[in-house]
């Protein structure tokens, strides 16, 4: 049976090199070589130094892994400071000199059984499946097809190639503010580019997303031992994370990729400060746990401080990763310290530092990295499913929205009903159930036009699949089978509710009746199935909450079928030509080169400007004079006879579009001099070069409909 241990271990690497196949064959070695000799082993190194090890070297490994994607977040911008974009490689030798200088804390190891590591292979390769068909189809690279994107593709290369050249960060598409977005996702891809030469689109869109969805289904795994202190946990928690990939019980999942809130979703692809987070996440709820499980007094002080050192980096890090993780956290967080100070009379210290801590890498992520920029998420009760019902066509149906769509959220928080060890001398359970609560409270109060409040119940998911894992674990050895079965009832209502009651709903007001009919399914089956068995009260509970959870399954397969087709526009918001036309400035251009350019709209030629262009930045990865602003909206076309908004330096706009109309020797040097322009390029699906252009500047490239013009100094007089 070992051995059937032993042949899984090698679906990770088949996994890896299948899901990128599409790609030349040193892309995926070069990237992975990278990945384990400058994240994963120094990251295990620092992790088990500073926490002293969970007890099973596989979950050391894993979440060392994720703590070395913390540490490059922090030491890449650190290096980029004093132009040494490689201070990755640093890594490896600050991880044996913490090896040499801190005493190793002696824990007893436990060995990972065969099954557990062979079931979350399982997963694993079901994942790296998903990609093939699915998630490596959504956003293309090359041919016709990589024309058009909507407005999120291009925009995370542009940030991507910022990174990778500049620091601090400034709008690379329009060049002269500074970037107040949250940007560690796009350390790692700037680090990696550097180190191995891999192309920035291949990175940002292909092999950067793989890799953390592979990274989070482990990871999530390892989160379940260590919650449970079980093996069984692994197999269950990487399930999970792959087959309820959605927290979502109505039809219409199936079709709309906005309520996709797993790690099997375009959102996961598309916003890599998410993807990202929902790594870092894992390995601090682990450190949280080991640090409130410890008893007052029983642990050295020095061990102790070690473990808030490592939830330091990790919070650090998410603090400039995403907005909407530590929130959800420091709620639970919250919970869970309230419970520890009533439970035992006394101020619990540690979850007092660590959300502390929290507040204060929020606080000075707002004023620092943020600069105060006030935010476009608005406490808005009830907007968010105003806006569902408005894109689904059921207006008059908003309370019956609201009830689906919450259901949906908070229902693998019935998986707590099964936890049974030390629940009372355990924090943890509140700490999840609280977290999940605050994620579905968030996004149900907050508002933003862009749907980010959405990315609460995101962040969100992981709680509920650790609570699900955890109730699951702690059944009896007995009880797996009736708990499968169950899970298999529970699958089987969600499926026929979302696939077979829509053949019977001809009004646009029924939208709660997918989930009407697999709850009433549910319950028949759970009445039937427990009177079959005839079991104790207990059974009665694992077969409820298993059938529960098992409506949460996630349409992946269906998926496959529905999402293989990518996202694009209509039409060609890339010119023909222009990605190509961009490379060839980024090969003969110096990374301060500035770029000033006539495309402004995401649509060309059209009434209905979307200033949401952003391509030229992220291909040329290169500043961009003016390019688009409207980087905080989604495409959609629906502000005729005007761009979406004013630019904020009118001036500087109508220089830079008078050169493209009317352009004189003065225009160009005053670009040249005073904004550092030392590139044009024109999209003559905007406008027709002018004639005199040619000869006052030297036309460099041509291909398409884009021509590419390099500024010089006048001659002398």
């Amino acid at each position: 049976m070992r051995v059937a241990g032993l042949v899984s271990l090698p679906v990770l690497p088949l996994a890896w090199f299948v899901g990128l196949q599409e790609h030349p064959v040193w892309m995926p070695i070069a990237y992975l070589a990278y990945f384990l000799v400058v994240i994963a082993i120094p990251g295990t190194m620092f992790w088990r130094r500073l926490t002293g090890g969970t007890g099973w070297f596989a979950v050391d490994a894993v979440l060392g892994t994720a703590f070395g994607l913390a540490v490059e977040a922090l030491v890449y911008p650190i290096g980029m400071l004093f132009s040494m974009p490689f201070a990755a490689l640093l890594m490896p030798a600050l991880a044996v000199g913490m090896i040499r200088a801190l005493p190793r804390t002696p824990r007893a190891q436990r060995p990972t059984p065969w099954w557990a590591t062979a079931g979350v292979m399982v997963a694993v390769g079901a994942a790296a499946a998903w990609f093939v068909r699915t998630g490596s189809q959504l956003i293309p690279l090359h041919g016709p097809a990589a024309l058009r994107p909507n407005s999120d593709a291009p925009h995370n290369l542009a940030i991507a190639g910022e990174l990778t050249h500049h620091f601090p960060p400034r709008l690379p598409y329009a060049d002269g503010q500074w970037l107040t977005g949250h940007w560690a996702a796009y350390d790692h891809i700037a680090s990696s580019h550097w180190i191995t030469s891999i192309p920035l689109d291949v990175l940002t869109h292909r092999i950067v997303p793989f890799a953390w969805i592979l990274l989070t289904v482990v990871g999530a795994a390892a989160v379940g031992m260590v919650l449970t202190g079980r093996a069984v946990a692994a197999p269950i928690a990487a399930g999970l994370t792959v087959a309820a990939g959605e927290l979502t019980s109505w039809p219409w999942a199936v079709s709309d990729r906005v309520f996709s809130d797993g790690p099997f979703a375009l959102g996961q692809l598309t916003n890599p400060p998410q993807a990202f987070s929902t790594v870092l996440l894992l390995p601090l709820i682990a450190v949280t746990a080991l640090l409130l499980r410890r008893q007052p007094g029983r642990a050295p002080r020095a061990h102790v401080f070690r473990l808030l050192v490592a939830a330091a980096v990790l919070i650090a890090a998410l603090a400039l990763t995403k907005a909407t993780t530590l929130p959800v956290y420091g709620a639970g967080l919250a919970a869970a310290w309230v419970y520890l100070t009533v439970r035992r009379g006394r101020l619990n210290l540690r979850g007092l530092l660590l959300g502390l801590g929290g507040a204060a890498a929020y606080v000075l992520t707002f004023f620092v990295v943020l600069r105060g920029t006030e935010s476009s998420v608005l406490l808005d009760p009830g907007r968010t499913f105003d806006w569902l019902a408005d894109r689904m066509g059921g207006g008059s149906a908003v309370a019956v929205i609201a009830a689906v769509v919450v259901i949906g959220w908070v229902m693998p928080a019935v998986g707590a009903l099964l936890i049974r060890s030390r629940v009372r001398r355990d924090p943890l359970p509140a700490f999840l159930v609280v977290g999940l609560l605050a994620a579905v409270a968030a996004a149900s109060l907050l508002y933003d036009e862009g749907g980010a409040q959405l990315f609460f119940v995101r962040t969100g998911f992981l709680y509920g699949v650790l609570l699900a894992t955890w109730g699951l674990s702690s059944l009896e050895r007995k009880q797996y089978w009736v708990a499968a079965v169950a899970l298999l009832i529970g699958a089987a209502a969600i499926y026929w509710g979302r696939y077979r009651s829509p053949d019977s709903c001809t009004s646009t007001n029924c939208f709660g009746q997918g989930l009407a009919v697999a709850l009433v399914i549910a319950v028949l089956g759970i009445g039937l199935f427990g009177l079959i068995l005839r079991g104790s009260r207990r059974t009665w509970a694992v077969i409820a909450v298993a059938v529960l959870l098992g409506t949460t399954v996630s349409p992946t397969l269906v998926s496959v079928r529905e999402f293989a087709t990518p996202s694009l526009t209509e039409y060609e918001s890339i010119a023909p030509g222009g990605i190509e036309a961009a490379r060839f400035i980024r090969r003969n251009s110096g990374s301060n080169d500035r770029i000033a350019t006539n495309v402004h709209c995401h649509k060309p030629s059209t009434t209905r400007c979307l200033a949401g262009s952003y391509w030229i930045a992220g291909y040329a990865e290169r500043r961009v004079l003016v390019q688009g602003w409207a980087y905080r909206t989604r495409v959609d076309d629906t502000y005729p006879g005007k761009p979406q908004s004013d630019y904020w330096d009118q001036e500087k706009l109508r220089l830079n579009d008078e050169v493209f109309a009317n352009p004189t020797r003065e225009l160009l040097e005053t670009l040249r001099t005073k904004y550092g322009v030392q590139w044009l390029l024109l999209d003559d699906r905007v406008t027709q070069p002018p004639k005199n252009l040619d000869r006052l500047t030297d036309l460099r490239f041509e291909l398409g409909n884009v021509r590419v013009y390099q500024l010089y100094p006048p001659p002398p007089a």
